[in-house]
């Protein structure tokens, strides 16, 4: 359904003055489209950057797992001191909804699967910490000062424009243009969501009213492990390149969170959300679109 909505977009300022994606329009940007470009670390600019939004999706975060064991601190700036910045900001504002983005990362090695959204949060890895703190940080913000939030939780989401520190453009990548492919550990189990259900997710968890206060769960609830995933994409490209193991792309072992795959009934009961891409259908549109992308890529070097 097409919403008329007015958008303010948030990008990440730098010298370069670039809109990331929003760059790569086929056609003039939408006039109801706004651009500002700042930081929400500074908690003066995003008070200006949220005043007069009536709903604010906050999805601004550092997300690569491996590039948190090297820059912890700045995770912790931009992922919790940020997310109070955006939250303060929304209260001073009376924002009818915030939407702020979580993660399944945050439930750690499964004890239990699937995972709902009572799993104990366990945080193993500096990049889960931080957002297990953003997710509490607005926690205390519904529970404190009644901020109209939700915590939507997306699994693993995928599919074109996805940078290639993650694992299905790595994979694509590597596969398309060479008879290698390094990985690093093939046996963990994946719950992969095509960026078009995510999407709806959000868009719900911003209109439902029913759903203030809580966190949901936006996943498949199928499982899936690397390996399995890995042969997938092969099979959709009809190849079949080398795997070798990459020692730079393994966690350490009690970082590396084995197993996460959703429970989606929350979602499916208060969004009324079920995804409907299938995941040879959502790969085929990532492979797709990467092949006509290429040069955006460079599959020669590991992305943290």
């Amino acid at each position: 359904m097409k919403r008329d909505w007015e958008v303010t977009a948030l990008i990440h300022y730098h010298s370069r003055g670039d809109w990331g994606w929003l760059e790569r329009y086929h056609h003039k940007p939408p006039s109801n489209l706004k651009v500002v470009l700042g930081d929400i670390t500074d908690p003066f600019w995003v008070l200006e950057a949220v005043a007069g939004c009536e709903i604010v999706f906050h999805l601004a975060a550092l997300i690569a797992i491996p590039y948190s064991y090297h820059a912890p601190a700045s995770y912790l700036q931009t992922n919790v001191a940020g997310t109070l910045n955006l939250a303060e900001a929304a209260r001073r504002a009376g924002v009818g909804r915030f939407v702020h983005t979580s993660t399944s990362e945050v439930y750690g090695s499964a004890r239990y699967t699937p995972l709902d959204e009572e799993h104990p949060l366990q945080g193993q890895s500096p990049y889960s910490a931080s957002k297990i703190g953003a997710d509490k940080m607005i926690e205390s913000f519904v529970s404190s000062f009644g901020l109209p939030a939700v915590t939507v939780r997306p699994f693993n989401t995928y599919g074109p424009r996805q940078s290639a520190r993650a694992v299905i453009p790595g994979i694509i990548s590597q596969a398309l243009h060479g008879n290698v492919v390094r990985l690093g550990s093939l046996d963990t189990i994946r719950d992969l969501t095509y960026v078009a259900d995510t999407v709806d997710g959000f868009i719900r968890a911003a209109e439902v009213d029913e759903v203030v206060g809580q966190t949901i769960n936006l996943g498949t609830g199928q499982a899936v492990s690397i390996r399995e995933l890995t042969q997938v994409i092969f099979d959709l490209l009809a190849v079949s390149p080398d795997i070798i193991t990459d020692p730079q792309r393994i966690r350490p072992a009690a970082s590396e969170v084995s197993h996460l795959v959703s429970n989606n009934h929350k979602a499916k009961k208060l969004l009324g959300w079920e995804p409907v891409v299938s995941l040879k259908a959502g790969l085929s549109q990532t492979i797709e679109w990467m092949w006509h992308h290429s040069e955006l890529y460079r599959p020669e070097e590991y992305a943290l």
